[in-house]
């Protein structure tokens, strides 16, 4: 699979969805190939987690869950299917360990904060209550 349907995925299904927290813990672990983000599963012992459950846990509406925190996230949040996603089926390969992929989505994350800090104030309020709705 070419590099550039996971990130596409990333940017329009999973940024959207994924809350400041979140996507702050996704830049610090991505940026140090942090031995807590894993692939090839969910979770493993808690705090290691894939990229859907790194978010999921920074999220109100599935940081009560452990495992399968990145499952629900994924399924109810940003209404992907698990087994299908182009990011989990690419990350699940390499993980960390594919430069380009990491890089490409570190990328993605970073040009998502850089948008979310360019909105005023009023709007970034509203995008988070509409979240928790």
């Amino acid at each position: 699979m070419p590099i550039s349907e996971p990130i596409a995925e990333f940017r329009a299904a999973w940024l959207p969805h994924v809350t400041n927290d979140g996507l702050s813990r996704i830049v610090e672990l991505l940026e140090k190939a942090s031995p807590l983000l894993v692939h090839g599963t969910f979770t493993r012992a808690l705090p290691m987690g894939c990229l859907a459950s790194h978010i999921a846990w920074n999220h109100p509406q599935t940081c009560r869950f452990d495992h399968e925190a990145g499952i629900m996230w994924l399924a109810r949040v940003a209404g992907l299917n698990p087994a299908t996603s182009a990011v989990i089926l690419a990350w699940d390969r390499h993980g960390a360990g594919d430069f380009q992929l990491r890089t490409g989505l570190l990328e993605a994350c970073r040009d998502e904060q850089a948008m979310r800090a360019a909105r005023p104030a009023r709007s970034r309020i509203g995008d988070y209550t509409a979240a928790l709705s």
